[in-house]
């Protein structure tokens, strides 16, 4: 993927150096508008891939895994966003030494003087408030439902920006092949976005008729929502997945947010675990036998497939049981091949414990509960405890699951150990 990308972003860079000869870069201005084209050119193509990797293409999320996918959008946006400012600065820069003016009086001109060229700035200021609310001092304050509502606004920013490559680029003005590609990188995305995040979903929809069916509690503010449905095994779902949900009420029609399946699918019913944390999450609690339900997935790829070893270690934390529990359930193995280390704060924040404990029992699988603070029990995920529960720790393939806080303990323990990054599997529960 990352050399089609690649290939990708070199067939860009060929745009613009069909269109620079030595001639054309006489001088201090020339060469920073050349600077500023390829800084758009390589900033709208990964702002347009970006788009790509959270379309939710089935075939994508089976080939990568959706939490992977994540990651990169997050990185390839920290890019592209770069490049975009820069663009404009370098742009604007160097016509103002071409022009022998000011900065400011050129951007007054640029902007408002120039073709198409408000609306593109105007898209360039969205995608810049989109990148602040992004940043981790500001995410963990925004609630679910408005950083992904604001996220939207991407497609409008793009849809802004778009005019003014074809009414001010060089590299599009005078190129019918380069303008016809770029329109086709626009559409294809365009069309893979409507197909998998519009169609699919109401299709789905349409299709298996998910209702809720009951609302069972599982601990405090923790309730496991039974899901049925026509034609449940179509859905291909497996242990270890997620859906995006979108409950049909008043309240939350409107908002589809991320679950794993709390129990291996069985073909008829689903069964998704949501802890009371926000919003959406406490309005969950409160679902109704009957209430319609629209699911877009299943998605990820933490799942059997990432499995290399015939041992297989679980460890999850607080609400992050969820994808762990569908698993331990439904791994394959043979007598202690499968061993699950669950973390809470206190013992009534265990969930599932009397069908953790049944599993265990039936499959011979072995289990430890970690309980207690981080300040009474800081020795819980270090190299040396964890090699204590588990002395053959490098025979397993390692599956972990919570709060950030805890992937990164448990990813320095294991980092400390020397197991090899290929026999670990991560995933956020609150992705």
């Amino acid at each position: 993927m990352a050399i089609v990308l690649g290939a990708g972003a070199a067939l860009v860079l060929l745009m613009w150096w069909r269109d620079t000869t030595p001639a054309s870069l006489q001088g201090a201005g020339a060469w920073l508008t050349a600077a500023g084209r390829v800084t758009g050119l390589v900033g709208t193509y990964l702002i347009v891939i970006g788009v790509l990797l959270m379309a939710r293409v089935t075939w994508l999320d089976r080939l990568i895994g959706m939490d992977r996918l994540a990651v990169w959008h997050r990185r390839n946006a920290q890019y592209s966003l770069s490049l975009l400012v820069a663009h404009a600065v370098l742009i604007i820069w160097g016509y103002a030494v071409t022009a022998h003016t000011n900065v400011m009086s050129q951007t007054t001109s640029v902007v408002l003087s120039y073709p198409d060229m408000l609306a593109a700035t105007v898209g360039l200021g969205i995608l810049v408030a989109i990148g602040v609310v992004s940043s981790r001092a500001i995410r963990r304050r925004v609630s679910y439902q408005a950083w992904y509502f604001i996220h939207l606004y991407a497609y409008l920013a793009l849809a802004l920006s778009f005019a003014h490559q074809f009414s001010t680029g060089v590299d599009f003005a005078t190129h019918p092949l380069n303008r016809a590609a770029w329109i086709a990188l626009y559409a294809v995305v365009a069309g893979l976005v409507l197909a998998y995040r519009v169609v699919k979903p109401i299709r789905d929809g349409l299709r298996h008729e998910l209702r809720v069916w009951t609302v069972v509690p599982e601990g405090p503010g923790t309730v496991s929502v039974y899901l049925t449905g026509r034609r449940l095994r179509e859905l291909r779902a497996e242990s270890g997945q997620f859906f995006m949900w979108r409950f049909l009420t008043r309240h939350s029609w409107w908002q589809a947010h991320p679950y794993s399946l709390s129990a291996a699918p069985n073909g008829q019913w689903l069964r998704v675990t949501v802890k009371g944390l926000g919003d959406h999450s406490e309005d969950v609690q409160d679902l109704r036998p009957g209430t319609r339900v629209l699911a877009e997935g299943p998605y990820g790829s933490f799942t059997w497939r990432r499995r290399r070893l015939r041992k297989v270690l679980l460890i999850a934390g607080g609400v992050g049981i969820t994808p762990l529990r569908a698993l331990f359930e439904s791994l394959p193995g043979r007598h202690r091949d499968i061993t699950l280390l669950y973390r809470a704060t206190r013992p009534e924040d265990i969930l599932f414990r009397q069908e953790i404990d049944a599993i265990a029992q039936a499959r011979h699988a072995r289990v430890g509960y970690l309980v207690g603070s981080r300040r009474e029990h800081p020795e819980y995920f270090t190299a040396r405890h964890l090699l204590t529960l588990v002395p053959d720790i490098h025979a397993h393939d390692i599956y972990v699951c919570g709060p950030p806080s805890m992937l990164d303990a448990v990813n320095h323990a294991l980092t400390q150990l020397g197991i090899p990054r290929r026999q670990i599997h991560r995933e956020h529960f609150e992705l």
